[in-house]
């Protein structure tokens, strides 16, 4: 390990240093308690002064400083100095996590410098498990880290991008750039369930939050991610989908006095990519052979003199050529600037400490008026105001606003009408105004899709969000007795969330001409009660217990209201601040939910010899979402470890520094479903009847007194292995997930008067690999080499659905449902036909025209495939079958980081393989030109009789009298949708600490990057990014699904890190 700066040696060392003075503490405070005329200043003593240093000769920060034998003590400052009253022939123990513990005899000596050698097996230090920490040698189960510094990185709004490719099992789906408008799909070690949430449970220290997107990634200290049953069922119900455990920054360690810290950047973002659409000449040209081509090959006689249909002396000039060439991504998109400033104070006394913490972040998105921004404001206050009690107070408030456009649908919003909005269409028009649609006539025998220039819905259509936090906690540690405590918390995460929006009057094909607003307005209160007992204690060296066992209360409330208004008489004035001067308020709408959990557990871990681990968790559930027969459940969980190094056999073995081999079995629960799932539920209203509202009140659902938890049992096999004096590490585990009781929606019999029940008829199975490598090849005084390779492998495949396994076909659009789940198969797999070719009017040597496709040798036949059988048109498959998945079988990242001197560099590559990318664009933006414009597809690569040799159809005019395209989902809209990133390039420089000190500074660092430098994907893909969805309201389910999307952006940030 080696320390480059007093920035990164704090950050890196916080939480460490902070365990070990409160164990310092703790073992001071009980070792007077039991001796009270113990008293180390009594006798003769002398003051001792010395520093700590790391084999490169850099002070370790925080060190801890022990006069063996006694409770005396202290810890090394941020120079890795100490001072210490001992007697003169005292002995010194000298500790720091990551390092062997030297001894020193004094032997008199008043100044003692001592150098710490690497001990990289690093076992002893503590990783924050559910409900405490453990040593983490003695951990049985699945657990990835990462620490704070490495989070902040990227310099993202959201700290699940900078989670992302850091923890091997952990899949994260970042598909929009827009800023704070959605949050990122996360899945650990596959998708487990159907209709209830994918999502992790996010536990902040020691509260469950709801939004994670809310947290500020410059409080992380770090993320362990718990993915296996052994780490995750001490959370029972709610950790089927794994949990992440977030730790944040608090008051100083390592020594008293009061640190000031400042962490600044400005970014500027421009797209990385953009769509080939057509220019102004080429769609016209296009346009040109449609018409000639079914004059060709359909008997239409249409004129081909270019100025009868291009003759409107705004757009075009006198041969009928375009007179502007408008680039509609351009217009829409800019280049825009951010920046994020995060202020820290730290400060420690002798009996507690404090840190506050404050952020704003401004986020301008690359989408022309979309931005987010953020105020953050956390503190964070410890005390042991005595030797049996410690206080812990965190509260934090984050207050977001941004305005945003919507990314799912098929409306022609803005992000769809930068692709088809017609470029031979400037902007404005001569007045100023913005041009619509039918700002100009319909060309001769064609009517175009109505719509709004994207500029105009950008500018006028008004959409933002207001999200105020509360989210906190205070607890109360009582020390019994050595290594006996009972701690008590209680935690709350509030939101009071604001939607407002506004289209305006002129907006064609969205608001014209009443103008639309809406108001949308919730409340939601989670709080838990959490209290349990903790019992750690080493006897002597060959046993170690850590047990635990508690009590949980939760509940959430949730509070909605909404109301919409039309009818805004021609005028933009109100907006949605006057609604009632509206002559049309159709809806409105609210509502109130609320569950219960209360939930008792246990934990309890032994360590023998260094070498055994056992650890057995066990948690019992109970619910109010589910039915009356099944509110309960309990979740065990057992482990086991063997630290093979520390046999007789192994421990002279030299080539090997360390292995360690885990295995463990447990069940986690998911309860993530509505609140009233399982009760017969009412529904109420109003309708309108001769003009006038009248109420109803019918019954909406079938109730299921035997609606119960989805399970998911797991077993996980792994081992770690260090050889090379550990500078080439492995970490590897294999795992296999089985989730039963899926939750569906199953048919019931029409004359119920219900479509279907709720109930658990499905099972789906994961299994895989995850891998972590971590070498360093290079390890000198100037210059170091470190490289990460993390990958998970995972296999996804639906068990059973209901009792005859019927198909479940979703996302209902153009040819029918365009998803499916099907037993035997992965979850969110695409489904479409099989597009065999273009149709050229041939016949297939049978003399009959309809045949074509797939001969089948068995039967010397041809299929019978579907299609219209006209030249330049597309024909397929008769039945639909699997067109490939949207969840990849590799994920994974390649990190490597060098340091030479001051300067550092970061180059994090991040990949994705094994899956596909369904282009739904290609529905509006190939497959009806003439209504729209559309991709450069459309004229390069085109079937003629001259090129045949192509999967594209002819050019074709949509529209009244004209042929037309076949539009359907199949193979065609299909690509691979595996890609290469460099998510982060960073270089970064730190100033000597004598430069810093002669400007009055501690330290400080300077550093520039970019993100999504560059993507390799398939060369036939021709979106944004091969990583996005349209899809949302399906979840992970309808990953890899775009119809339309917001640009991916290319980041460039300058930044600054000082430390007064």
């Amino acid at each position: 390990m080696k320390h480059k700066s007093w920035l990164t040696k704090t950050f890196s060392s916080g939480v460490l240093t902070g365990m070990a003075a409160l164990c310092l503490l703790s073992y001071g405070n009980v070792a007077y308690a039991a001796n009270p005329e113990m008293n180390i200043q009594s006798q003769q003593t002398k003051r001792v002064t010395g520093t700590v240093t790391d084999p490169a000769g850099e002070p370790i920060i925080g060190a801890t400083v022990m006069q063996v034998g006694t409770s005396n003590g202290t810890i090394t400052n941020i120079d890795g100095q100490f001072t210490i009253d001992v007697p003169a022939n005292a002995k010194l123990s000298v500790s720091y996590v990551g390092y062997a513990t030297q001894e020193i005899n004094l032997n008199g000596q008043n100044n003692v410098n001592i150098t710490l050698a690497d001990d990289a097996q690093n076992l002893d230090e503590l990783i924050v498990v559910g409900y405490g920490t453990m040593r983490k040698r003695d951990v049985t189960g699945s657990i990835s880290q990462a620490k704070g510094d490495d989070i902040v990185k990227t310099q993202s709004f959201s700290a699940l991008d900078g989670l992302r490719g850091k923890a091997a099992g952990v899949t994260i789906f970042s598909n929009s750039s827009q800023p704070g408008a959605y949050q990122n799909t996360v899945i650990i070690r596959g998708m487990s369930t159907i209709n209830a949430s994918t999502d992790p449970l996010y536990v902040v220290d020691g509260v469950v939050m709801e939004d994670f997107s809310m947290v500020n990634p410059n409080d992380i200290e770090s993320i362990e991610v718990l993915k296996d049953a052994s780490a995750a069922a001490i959370y029972g119900a709610r950790g089927a989908n794994g949990v992440i455990i977030v730790t944040t920054k608090r008051g100083l360690d390592g020594a008293e006095g009061t640190r000031i810290s400042y962490q600044g950047s400005f970014s500027i973002a421009s797209p990385a990519r953009y769509m080939k659409t057509l220019s102004a000449k080429q769609w016209c040209d296009a346009w040109m052979i449609g018409l000639e081509n079914e004059n060709k090959w359909y008997g239409k006689s249409w004129s081909l003199d270019r100025k009868y249909y291009f003759n409107d002396s705004r757009y075009f000039d006198s041969n009928g050529d375009p007179i502007y060439d408008t680039n509609w991504q351009k217009e829409a998109t800019r280049t825009s600037g951010s920046h994020n400033h995060q202020l820290n104070i730290q400060q420690a006394g002798k009996n507690s400490k404090m840190g506050a913490f404050l952020n704003y972040t401004d986020q301008q998105g690359i989408v022309l008026n979309t931005y987010s921004k953020r105020v953050n404001a956390k503190m964070a206050y410890d005390a042991n105001p005595t030797s049996w009690l410690t206080t812990n107070v965190n509260l934090l408030v984050n207050h977001t606003w941004g305005r945003y456009t919507v990314e799912t649908g098929g409306d022609q919003t803005a992000r769809r009408t930068m692709i088809e909005f017609m470029p031979w269409m400037p902007v404005y028009n001569a007045n100023g105004t913005f041009t619509m649609r039918s700002d100009w006539a319909d060309i001769p025998t064609n009517g175009f899709e109505s719509m709004a220039n994207p500029v105009a819905i950008l500018t006028d259509q008004h959409r933002y969000n207001y999200n105020t936090q509360m989210f906190g906690n205070a607890a109360l540690t009582f020390h019994l007795m050595p290594g006996l405590d009972l701690k008590t918390q209680f935690g709350v995460d509030a939101h009071n969330r604001t939607g407002k929006f506004y289209s305006s009057v002129t907006l064609e094909n969205q608001s014209k001409p009443d103008g639309s607003a809406r108001r949308e307005h919730s409340m939601s209160l989670y709080w838990q009660e959490e209290t349990y007992l903790t019992y750690n204690k080493a006897f002597n060296e060959n046993h170690r217990l850590n047990a635990m066992f508690g009590l949980s209360w939760q509940e959430r409330s949730y509070d909605f209201d909404y109301m919409s208004a039309s009818g805004f008489s021609g005028d933009d004035f109100y907006m949605f601040n006057n609604m009632s001067v509206a002559t049309n308020r159709p809806y409105i709408d609210s509502d109130i939910a609320s569950w219960r959990m209360n939930s008792y557990f246990l934990r309890a871990a032994y360590t023998l010899m260094n070498r055994y681990s056992f650890t057995a968790t066990g948690r019992y559930d109970g619910s109010s979402k589910f039915g009356a027969n099944h509110k309960y459940a309990f979740f065990p969980s057992a482990g086991i470890a063997w630290n093979a190094k520390e046999e007789d056999f192994l421990k002279d073995f030299n080539a090997i520094d360390d292995l360690r081999i885990h295995t463990s079995y447990g069940i986690t629960g998911n309860s993530e479903i509505g609140s009233y799932r399982s009760l017969q539920r009412g529904e109420a209203g109003t309708v309108q009847l001769n003009n006038s509202a009248m109420p109803y009140t019918r019954i909406s659902s079938m109730p299921n007194a035997d609606l119960k938890w989805e399970k998911t049992a797991q077993w996980d096999l792994g081992f770690n292995l260090g050889v090379i004096d550990n500078r080439l590490r492995f970490d590897i585990s294999y795992y296999y997930k089985k989730t039963t009781d899926l939750l569906l929606d199953a048919p019931v019999p029409s004359q119920t008067g219900f479509t279907s029940i709720y109930k658990n008829i499905g099972s789906v199975e994961n299994k895989g690999v995850d891998i972590m490598i971590n070498a360093t090849p290079i390890n000198t005084k100037d210059f170091s080499w470190d490289i990460t390779f993390n990958a998970n492998y995972n296999k996804n495949k639906v068990i059973k659905l209901a009792n005859n396994n019927a198909d479940i076909e979703y996302v209902g659009w153009v040819g029918g449902n365009e998803a499916i789940i099907r037993v035997g198969e992965s979850l969110g797999s695409f489904y479409g036909y099989t597009r065999y070719g273009i149709w050229d009017g041939s016949s297939n040597g049978e003399g009959q025209s309809h045949y074509c496709g797939k001969y089948d040798a068995a039967t010397n036949s041809y299929e019978h495939c579907d299609g219209r059988h006209e030249i330049g048109v597309s024909h397929h498959s008769k039945n639909k079958t699997i067109l490939g998945k949207g969840i990849p079988d590799w994920t994974g990242s390649i990190i490597n980081n060098f340091v030479y001197k001051n300067f550092d560099l970061t180059i994090d590559m991040q990949f994705v393989a094994g899956v596909q990318t369904m282009r739904q664009y290609y529905h509006s933006t190939y497959d009806r030109f003439g209504l729209t414009s559309g991709l450069e597809k459309i004229l390069t690569d085109a079937w003629s009789e001259t090129n045949k040799n192509t999967m594209q159809q002819a050019i074709l005019l949509n529209g009244p009298g004209h042929k037309g395209h076949v539009s359907t989902v199949d193979s065609q809209w299909i690509c691979d949708g595996s890609y290469l990133r460099a998510n982060l390039i960073q270089l970064g420089y730190t100033f000597d600490k004598a430069v810093c000190q002669s400007i009055g500074l501690q330290a400080a660092r300077l550093y520039a990057s970019v993100n999504n430098a560059f993507l390799i994907c398939d060369s036939d893909f021709d979106g944004y990014d091969p990583e996005a969805s349209s899809e949302r309201g399906y979840g992970a389910r309808g990953q890899n699904m775009a119809f339309f999307s917001y640009p991916r952006a290319r980041t460039w940030t300058f930044g600054v890190n000082v430390t007064f």
